[in-house]
């Protein structure tokens, strides 16, 4: 069986201990099985009885960013860029993610900027690290340093700016029950950090992208 190690959420603590061993797929069904008898419901009924399959298969899809590594997504550079060394911004990239501690949905949507430094990337390759680190269990204020983090190791920019807005299904559907309420978080690196005015012009794209 495969090991799980998160290595982007490890802390000293976690890092001490033995890998988790993956457990396959038989026994994650059977993990859904006995969480559809604790609900109260049969397993065994019609309309359940395929349920654990496409849970297991569901599950390999919401969290497919452990297996992921956003290095090698940020590995291709192009130097070739004519002395652009303006910023670089992606707007509305979908954010799907599940927190870690209900684990229930995370929706919403990340803006991402960088000021390239005589290299950019393909500008897929930013929505995919933002997809990378979504599709993992979390708290969105990680995820949006995990980003940041990602793309100053592997370009070296002159800075990094991630805007991400999104509604917790945790806070929404259960608990307090407030469905409109959505959480704002930022990080920001080099010069989007040491310079306001950029950092707002960052800011107002943001919300001009929301019109």
């Amino acid at each position: 069986m495969d090991a799980i190690v998160n290595k982007n959420t490890l802390g000293a603590a976690a890092e001490m201990l033995e890998p988790v061993q993956r457990p396959s797929r038989e026994e994650a069904e059977e993990a859904v099985r006995t969480l559809l008898r604790w609900a109260g419901d049969d397993p065994r009924r019609e309309g359940l009885i395929e349920t654990p399959k496409r849970v297991v298969k569901a599950y390999e899809e919401w969290f497919r960013g452990y297996h992921e590594d956003p290095g090698k997504i940020l590995g291709k550079r192009f130097e070739d860029v004519q002395g652009y060394d303006d910023m670089v911004m992606l707007t509305h990239i979908d954010v799907e993610s599940h927190c870690e501690h209900h684990m229930a949905p995370i929706l919403g949507t990340a803006c991402v900027a960088y000021l390239p430094d005589r290299a950019v990337v393909g500008i897929s390759k930013i929505a995919k690290v933002v997809e990378a680190f979504s599709k993992r269990l979390q708290t969105q204020e990680t995820m949006t340093a995990q980003i940041a983090d990602a793309i100053n190791d592997a370009m070296a920019p002159r800075g990094v700016a991630v805007f991400v807005d999104a509604k917790h299904q945790c806070m929404t559907t259960r608990g307090v029950h407030h469905p409109h309420v959505s959480t704002i978080t930022t990080t920001f690196t080099g010069e989007f950090k040491a310079n306001p005015e950029l950092r707002e012009r960052f800011m107002r794209l943001c919300e001009q992208s929301k019109r």
